[in-house]
C-alpha cells in the first residue's frame, strides 16, 4: 500500500549563509499543499542543527537548500550528524539548489537520495518523497 502524504514529515532548511530563502518556502508551501507535515527551520543553521531537530521530530525527509555552491563541505557534516545521532539510514535526504551534475554522484555516495537542482518541479520532489517514503516504510524490519 502506498504511504499518504497525510503520513509524511519533512524538515526543511537551508545549510550555511545562503541569505535567499524563496525558494524553500515555495517548497515548503506546495508539500503542505500536498497533504504532508513540513517542519520549516528557516536559513542559516549548522549541520548539528538540523540532525538534532529531524531525531527530536522523528521526520521522514530532510530537505535542504543550498545556493551558495557549499554543498561538496556541509553536505557530509550533515550526513556524519545524522549517522551519529542514528538516523542517517531511516531518514531520507535530498538536497536541491545550486548543485552542478558533476556533484551529483558524489553527493549520492555521501547518502543523499535526492538530488534537484535549480528549476526543478516539487511535483517531482513531492513523487520522490511519497515514492521513497513508501519504499522504505514497506522493507521488513529485521
Amino acid at each position: 500500500m502506498a504511504t499518504q502524504p497525510s503520513n509524511i514529515k519533512i524538515l526543511l532548511a537551508k545549510l550555511g549563509l545562503d541569505g535567499h530563502d524563496r525558494g524553500i518556502k515555495v517548497i515548503a508551501r506546495a508539500m503542505r499543499d500536498a497533504g504532508m507535515e513540513v517542519v520549516y527551520m528557516g536559513m542559516r543553521v549548522t549541520p548539528d542543527q538540523v540532525a538534532q531537530t529531524a531525531l527530536q521530530e522523528d521526520v521522514d525527509v530532510v530537505g535542504i537548500s543550498i545556493l551558495s555552491g557549499a554543498h561538496m563541505r556541509l553536505i557530509p557534516r550533515l550526513t556524519k550528524a545524522l549517522r551519529e545521532r542514528g538516523i542517517a539510514d531511516d531518514t531520507i535526504l535530498m538536497v536541491g539548489g545550486t548543485i552542478p551534475e558533476d556533484d551529483v554522484e558524489p553527493l549520492e555516495k555521501m547518502g543523499v537520495r535526492g538530488v534537484f537542482p535549480v528549476g526543478s518541479f516539487t511535483t517531482s520532489m513531492t513523487e520522490f518523497i511519497i515514492e521513497n517514503v513508501s519504499r522504505g516504510r514497506s522493507t521488513p524490519q529485521a
